[in-house]
């Protein structure tokens, strides 16, 4: 049966593999994974064959092939300026990044490149991207004609060697148990991963580059949330802090002590709360961006000074009773991907199951992170990466793993990665740095989501043709305006924190659900307990610590906000656009419409029912009021079924947008669905006089509330018409005053 939320719900299967021997073995299904890619060739956004490469549209562009363009390059001959009008559209096309595969020409025939090939082609990109209409930097990530190390690599450990304290050094140099001897299994995987490194070989010797503009501001620079989830004692904080400091742990948690907000987690060693973490790549030449001091912490303003592209990282709890804390940080801080944190020594356990649920429940693409390799040993490894083969195989999964051994599979696994099905896996270690240098790499490349559209700057831009007449600056004025107008009413913010800095106000942070945010524009602050809507002004805008002039959709920004204090905000609320002339508020409710799928319940549910509710930023507890299935079989809902639901909130209104997911949960049960629409005050007290059969159509509460907002929009309707009055007498009075005043001659 089709699922109209479009995803498939189905229990997971994740018990323990008790028999290792009939575990499926840990590799990679070819016909599978190739036609996944077939799929996905078109809607890649990294990545796209060299068939992306050529796209002649004269026919002086069929003279020269693009391997003589790019070797034998001839700037007399049109060279640059194909190559940059090719990689500007690539550009555009992509928001910014592009990954540019050199290898094959457009009929699909391969290049035959040589290693003089490949180093003319470098230079040749290098002063292409160099050019006003790129200005980007490129990057050669991997050359498949390279020789190629199968083992994990250790270029971090090397890189930093030199920071080690004394005992991350002895760690290192005492032989580890997991890598005295590989047994015969270690050696078949190692045959199997390498799969995808033989497959690019046989295809032709390719180089893989990586484009990317050089922002001019804090507004144009790349972002990519990933929320770091995990059972407790994973070790995410830790590897947040390896990947953020430039320095490897010590074994005992020495990198993470910098994560930390508060003091009881220092003491603890526990996360509980939302931590907020970024690694920046360079601009120049895509490393990391770091300290020379691998003792000192850089400042966030530097790392954006110095950044093309930022991966923010949403460090979550892991342990059980922080799990509302959890599910609000997935489901509110919106990410674009979850990185899944399993020890190796423990498997996949405890709260990692509930975190992979969610991340299923919500759509989200998942990569897995295998850590503590270095104290495991090969039995325990090999028994941790069948369970956790076996439970992403399964069908309440359904995902292609994917091991990460190579540079060779980092791209092929980033560049497919749009596809929600592909799971990388990777295998790391915090204290050798094994595996942390791939790790990066795939960090650096992973696309950004879709789900946004390109911001406003990059099709101003494009659109700032010149024009030879005045009329034709005048329209495109014109039309700039009423966009401008079009995305100040359509812009929405939705909160997730609230901070009050001394001496400046109150300070709100959140992510741009859609729409584009500058300083000084009017907004909508709300809704408040009663339903209603405050109206403020943006004061100054703040993306990563760093002072902003625009803020565009899909970007995690903080607002300062003018004359609200603490009080008047509270989390789930949003900021809406204003215009200035309009009078009447935002619409609001307490009740709406979704369509909902059980996930697990231990009975059934009915009418009457009770659980909290997490849509975005928004977490309430809300009950239900009516149930309608599909098939019509009844009014009660059991595991698995699916169904229309009527939620009414149980506190106060809040503002909801159709087609946003939303998770209800009571204890064990859980359940996911989509708003399909939101109920007015009419249709709220029908349904409600139905339910209860006119017993009770309102508590007090909500009938104290319900009087209030008719008044309210009572008296601003009764205002607007006064003002509309008092405007036009006015105008009507300066009218007459006009006709009555006598015209003085004019002396010559």
């Amino acid at each position: 049966m089709m699922d109209k939320l479009g995803y498939r719900i189905s229990t997971l299967d994740i018990a323990n593999d008790s028999a290792a021997g009939t575990a499926a073995k840990y590799s990679i299904d070819t016909s599978l994974f190739d036609s996944l890619v077939d799929k996905v060739n078109e809607c890649s956004p990294c990545s796209e064959a060299a068939t992306n490469s050529a796209e002649p549209s004269t026919a002086a562009a069929l003279e020269r092939t693009l391997k003589q363009r790019l070797i034998q390059f001839d700037e007399e001959a049109g060279d640059a300026k194909y190559l940059a009008d090719l990689l500007d559209r690539r550009l555009t096309q992509d928001r910014g990044e592009v990954m540019f595969e050199v290898g094959q020409e457009a009929d699909g025939s391969s290049m035959d490149l040589t290693d003089d090939d490949v180093a003319q082609v470098t230079a040749t990109l290098t002063k292409v991207v160099q050019m006003p209409q790129v200005a980007s930097f490129v990057q050669l990530l991997v050359d498949t004609g390279a020789p190629v190390t199968l083992q994990s690599e250790k270029t971090f450990a090397r890189e930093f060697s030199s920071a080690q304290t004394e005992s991350t050094s002895a760690a290192t140099t005492k032989p580890k148990r997991a890598g005295q001897s590989k047994t015969a299994s270690t050696v078949e995987q190692d045959k199997a991963l390498s799969t995808p490194a033989a497959l690019s070989s046989a295809q032709g010797r390719t180089a893989h580059y990586l484009i990317r503009r050089k922002p001019d501001g804090v507004e144009q620079i790349l972002e990519v949330r990933v929320a770091v989830v995990g059972n407790v004692d994973a070790g995410k904080s830790t590897m947040l802090g390896v990947l953020t400091q430039g320095r490897l742990d010590d074994g005992r948690g020495k990198a993470r002590v910098a994560l930390f907000r508060h003091q009881h987690e220092i003491e603890s060693g526990r996360t509980s709360s939302v931590g907020l973490e970024i690694l920046g790549f360079d601009r120049v030449n895509g490393a990391p961006v770091r300290h020379t001091d691998p003792n000192r912490k850089v400042s966030w303003d530097t790392v954006c000074s110095r950044s093309s592209k930022l991966i923010s990282f949403l460090d979550l709890a892991g342990h059980e009773k922080y799990l509302k804390t959890t599910v609000f940080g997935m489901a509110g801080g919106a990410p674009d991907y979850v990185m899944l944190m399993v020890a190796a020594n423990a498997g996949l356990s405890g709260m990692a199951k509930e975190h992979l649920g969610l991340a299923l429940a919500l759509g989200i693409p998942v990569f897995v992170v295998i850590t503590k390799i270095d104290m495991c040993p090969p039995n325990v490894l090999d028994s941790t990466i069948k369970q956790l083969t076996k439970v992403l195989r399964s069908s309440g999964c359904r995902k292609l793993p994917i091991a990460i051994r190579d540079r060779n599979s980092v791209i092929m696994a980033a560049s497919r990665f749009v596809n929600q099905r592909v799971c990388p896996i990777f295998q790391i270690s915090n204290v050798t740095g094994e595996g942390i240098d791939s790790l990066q790499t795939f960090l650096n490349i992973l696309p950004l989501n879709r789900c946004y559209s390109a911001p406003v700057y990059a099709s101003t831009q494009d659109s700032g043709d010149t024009t030879t007449t005045a009329a034709k600056g005048k329209a495109a004025d014109k039309v700039k305006k009423v966009a401008a107008g079009e995305a100040q009413e359509k812009m929405q913010f939705d909160i997730s924190e609230i901070f009050v800095v001394p001496f400046v106000g109150t300070i709100v942070s959140g992510v741009m659900a859609s729409g584009t945010l500058r300083p000084g524009d009017p907004v909508w602050l709300g809704p408040d307990y009663n339903g209603h809507f405050l109206k403020t002004t943006v004061r100054t805008i703040q993306r990563k610590r760093v002072d902003a002039q625009a803020a565009y959709t899909g970007q995690s920004v903080s607002l300062w906000l003018k004359k609200v204090t603490r009080s008047q905000v509270r989390k789930g609320m949003v900021l809406l656009g204003r215009n200035e002339q309009q009078l009447e508020e935002p619409f609001s409710s307490k009740t709406f419409e979704a369509e909902v799928v059980v996930l697990y319940h231990s009975t059934t549910i009915s009418s009457r029912y009770q659980a909290m509710v997490h849509c975005g930023s928004v977490r309430q507890t809300a009950r239900v009021l009516s149930i309608e299935q599909a098939d019509g079989s009844g009014k009660t809902l059991r595991t698995g079924d699916r169904a229309r639901v009527i939620f009414q909130f149980i506190r106060h209104p809040e503002y909801l947008t159709e087609g946003t997911r939303l998770i209800f949960r009571e204890g064990r049960t859980k359940g996911v669905g989509k708003v399909l629409r939101v109920l007015d005050k009419a249709e709220e007290f029908d349904i409600v006089s139905r339910v209860t059969k006119g017993t009770m159509v309102f508590d007090h509460r909500s009938l104290k509330v319900l009087n209030e907002g008719i008044r309210h929009r009572a008296a601003s309707a009764a205002n607007a018409a006064a003002a509309a009055a008092a405007a036009a007498s006015a105008n009507s009075e300066s009218a007459a005053a006009a006709k009555k005043t006598p015209k003085l001659p004019m002396k010559g």
